[in-house]
């Protein structure tokens, strides 16, 4: 186990509404990515799958702060941003230029938590959850992204669960 059940700042349900409800779940898939990559080093964070995949922690790291940018700050803010790590180039940077460098460790966390920062504040400030975005030209209601974002980091948290089981035996809970 990662945590002691008594240390866990994950819920366990118990939410009241609809939008504590979707929030706090999306908070605990949050926090469960960052236990699954709690102590290690860039070498760890770094370290492939198996071939032919370039599946890492650190390359989950940034593909989920592009992931939160895309959804809260292009669709639902409907700002103009470039790309965190992505490029026309290298769709997949995310992936493929997650290396084993303290400072490229630490871009991807603080990156990923101004992504979550901003979309928490967009989530707790938004009227209710009909409010649209425009995703790709169809409008989004802000409960359909916090279920999508639910089920990304679900994923993704999986796939974690095996990485880190391959770095170090550590196994999910």
């Amino acid at each position: 186990m990662f945590v002691h059940p008594d240390e866990d700042t994950r819920t366990d349900g118990g939410f009241q509404g609809e939008r504590a409800v979707l929030a706090g779940y999306l908070r605990d898939q949050r926090l469960t990515l960052e236990l699954k990559c709690a102590g290690l080093d860039a070498e760890a964070m770094a370290r492939r799958s198996v071939e032919p995949s370039n599946l890492s922690l650190l390359g989950l790291v940034r593909h989920l702060a592009g992931v939160e940018q895309y959804w809260f700050r292009q669709v639902m803010a409907g700002e103009d941003v470039r790309r965190h790590y992505r490029s026309e180039q290298d769709p997949a940077a995310d992936f493929t230029q997650a290396v084993a460098d303290p400072a490229v460790v630490a871009d991807a966390w603080a990156t990923w938590r101004a992504e979550v920062a901003f979309a928490e504040r967009l989530v707790a400030e938004a009227p209710d959850l009909d409010v649209a975005g425009d995703g790709d030209g169809q409008p989004m209601e802000l409960r359909e992204v916090l279920v999508h974002m639910i089920e990304e980091y679900a994923r993704h948290n999986g796939h974690a669960d095996f990485l880190r089981e391959r770095i170090d035996g550590r196994v999910g809970q």
